[in-house]
């Protein structure tokens, strides 16, 4: 588990590489201190393993146990090239670490005038002080702190100083994530400490909980009958499902498999599904441009998932319930809502997010990947409209309208027509005419820009 860190330490591109290939490898996990592979490389200056880890999804904003961000250390030891690439990729330019410090604090106190320069033009705030009393334009000098007073007032910044003020005690830092959850495979039940019952549904008992100092969520197969070769099927399918590679996939972390009980344990996601931010009265306000970015989190996902190897693909059906929003406003397509072969095996719960061909056709006979991708059309219609798809039938006559009378959701004037039109595309008629999670992602990508 230390070889990745190592890796990224010494620019070796082809280990991390094949590092990143497989499925149970997290690339926001942290070493000893918090740091992630993307920390090192911003760090050590490795341009193109930074741009590898940035395009696999690693978290932008993630901090070490000092409260640095990659930027930080980008910024600290001058590879502006690497400071770009972060602050193109939405990097919060502005964040203090433990000290106090932003990135701009440590481009100023080593003279540094070009990445300083690219951090200003980004918004970073030369008047922003650290635990003591200074801001970047303190630790700047001679000509450094004069060109970035004269740019700071060219960019209207106010250069009253910006008193300290702990917010550690906010919980807004984002850690990377611990090594030790991936390593974990099979569970005993006594390990878990389940105290908050949190849903029942036709697949099983969802509780949250205590596992290994991490708050889970453990989900408890409803099973009629444990046989021995339900068991063994169970063992065999589940690591499917621990897919650690991808930030916008939810994994799970293990299994419990002790007859006559079966679960998955996944880490607790606190603000819940996309279905509830939607429609649960979070407070959250999904604007357009959130809700582009969520699309496109779920896209990323898909677009994985669909790359995989047929035989490590698991039965899953995409629906806003089966999303889950992190805390930092990521959606994750949550692996816990797969279902293994000897579950609800021709049962639907959820038709309104599903296609006309997956509803009326055998699974033998169905192109999987355009069924998902017309589930994904009724996603963005969800976040366009911020509707429940046929919120006013049950679910039988919602599937059997869809199938049979051609039932279909309506797009409201209002709406972006450039999302209308991708949204039609999505849900064409014909399966065989539906774009692939490939084509939909840099149309997203675009239209959130």
């Amino acid at each position: 588990m230390e070889d990745i860190f190592q890796w990224c330490r010494e620019g070796n591109a082809m280990q991390v590489r094949v590092w990143l290939d497989d499925t149970e490898h997290d690339m926001n996990q942290g070493d000893d201190h918090g740091f992630s592979p993307l920390h090192w490389c911003a760090k050590e200056g490795h341009l193109k393993l930074a741009e590898l880890l940035v395009t696999r999804g690693a978290r932008i904003n993630a901090t070490n146990r000092g409260d640095d961000t990659p930027l930080h250390l980008a910024s600290a030891h001058g590879h502006k090239e690497i400071v770009q690439l972060l602050l193109r990729n939405r990097a919060d330019v502005n964040v203090t670490n433990e000290h106090g410090n932003t990135a701009l604090h440590y481009a100023c106190f080593w003279g540094d005038q070009a990445v300083a320069e690219e951090l200003v033009a980004a918004g970073a705030l030369v008047s922003i002080a650290n635990k003591d009393g200074d801001t970047p334009l303190d630790k700047a000098r001679g000509v450094v702190a004069k060109r970035l007073h004269d740019l700071a007032m060219e960019y209207g910044q106010d250069l009253k100083k910006i008193q300290f003020k702990d917010q550690s005690w906010l919980g807004l830092k984002t850690r990377s994530r611990d090594a030790t959850l991936s390593r974990y495979k099979g569970i005993s039940m006594a390990d878990l400490s389940l105290h908050m019952h949190l849903a029942s549904t036709p697949s099983g008992e969802t509780w949250r909980g205590r596992w290994q100092n991490n708050d889970i969520v453990a989900k408890i197969l409803n099973v009629r009958e444990c046989t021995t070769r339900i068991s063994r099927d169970f063992n065999e399918e589940f690591p499917k499902l621990r897919i650690f590679s991808h930030p916008n996939v939810l994994p799970v972390l293990g299994c419990v498999n002790q007859p006559p009980q079966l679960a998955t344990v996944s880490q607790y996601m606190a603000r819940g599904s996309l279905h509830r931010l939607l429609h649960g009265g979070t407070g959250v306000v999904v604007d357009t441009a959130r809700a582009l970015r969520l699309a496109l989190d779920v896209a990323r996902a898909m677009a994985f998932l669909h790359g995989l190897d047929r035989q490590n693909r698991c039965r899953f059906h995409l629906n806003s319930k089966h999303i889950m929003i992190d805390e930092d406003l990521t959606a994750r397509v949550n692996m816990a809502d797969a279902k293994f072969s000897f579950q609800e095996v021709g049962r639907i719960y959820e038709p309104a997010w599903m296609s006309p061909e997956a509803l009326s056709k055998r699974p033998a006979d169905i192109n999987h990947e355009a069924s998902d991708m017309w589930s994904f059309a009724v996603l963005l219609w969800e976040l366009a409209t911020r509707e429940v798809p046929f919120a006013d039938l049950s679910p039988m006559e919602c599937g059997m309208k869809i199938a049979l009378e051609d039932l279909r959701v309506s797009i409201p004037p209002g709406i972006s027509p450039h999302l209308a039109k991708l949204i039609r595309i999505c849900m064409n008629e014909d399966p065989g005419k539906r774009p692939s999670f490939d084509m939909v992602v840099p149309i997203l990508d675009k239209m959130k820009r």
